[in-house]
């Protein structure tokens, strides 16, 4: 189920600018009508075709997820293979700033940055992605502690492998399924964090997201309930889908599955 509900979120992202009927910015029909066959979902407040707008949605999550993903493994890998590996003062001096990183309250950085430097979504990728990584770095590194004692990197290291080809050839394999299970739960966290910030108003307005979607409904929560019901059913599957592909993968990895 994890595993449909994610990829019918990346399907729909990949897909929306031919799936969605109409642009999610145009005037499509009157104001605040209700779901019917010209509009699945319903229009907003400005007439705009809400079910275009939720496609187009799940392509900014998407955006966001793959590109905070990307820089939390770069980052979580590279500070929890050099950790665990080398020990000694550069594993003490890691996991402090490791531990720094985890205390950083994400939600009020990001809010901190918007007032600072503006709304644009790359702004919002950086510091989710920059303070993300610290969960997966100690995931790896204590993989790394539990692996650079094993029979196979002994065996290359006396074959005379460097530290460089044993952590590329020998370690990381081993220790990618591990950080991938938890990268999953973590990217629900940043849609979440990315939907929060659109529902206040802090992503620029001229990129449609499920939270800024939210955001728009809340004046008209007793006249137009598909306004908010929809997006959030929307941000409810993509996290849903990611909390459950997660678990499976740390059942299955774990050796419990």
């Amino acid at each position: 189920m994890g595993l449909g509900l994610t990829l019918l979120v990346v399907v729909v992202a990949l897909l929306a600018s031919a799936l969605a009927p109409f642009d999610p910015f145009a005037l499509a029909g009157p104001p605040l009508a209700p779901p019917s066959r010209a509009h699945l979902m319903g229009t907003d407040a400005l007439g705009r075709d809400l079910f275009s707008g939720v496609l187009h949605g799940a392509r900014t999550s998407l955006l966001v997820a793959t590109v905070v993903g990307a820089l939390v493994m770069t980052i979580g890998l590279a500070v929890g293979m050099a950790s665990g590996y080398r020990g000694g003062l550069l594993d003490d001096v890691l996991m402090r700033v490791t531990e720094i990183f985890q205390t950083l309250p994400r939600f009020f950085l990001a809010i901190v940055v918007a007032a600072l430097f503006g709304s644009e979504l790359r702004y919002l990728v950086l510091v989710l992605g920059l303070t993300s990584w610290a969960l997966v770095a100690r995931v790896v590194r204590s993989e790394v502690l539990s692996l650079r004692g094993s029979e196979f990197v002994e065996a290359a290291r006396a074959s005379g492998a460097s530290d460089i080809r044993i952590i590329l050839r020998e370690i990381l394999p081993n220790t990618l399924p591990a950080a991938i299970a938890y990268l999953g739960l973590l990217l629900a966290q940043v849609i979440l964090l990315e939907a929060s910030l659109g529902f206040l108003g802090l992503i620029d307005p001229s990129v449609i997201s499920w939270g800024y979607l939210a955001g728009q409904a809340q004046r008209f929560l007793r006249v137009a309930w598909w306004l908010s019901l929809f997006p959030g059913v929307a941000i409810m599957v993509a996290v849903l889908g990611l909390n459950l592909l997660a678990d499976a993968l740390t059942d299955v990895l774990g050796g419990r599955g």
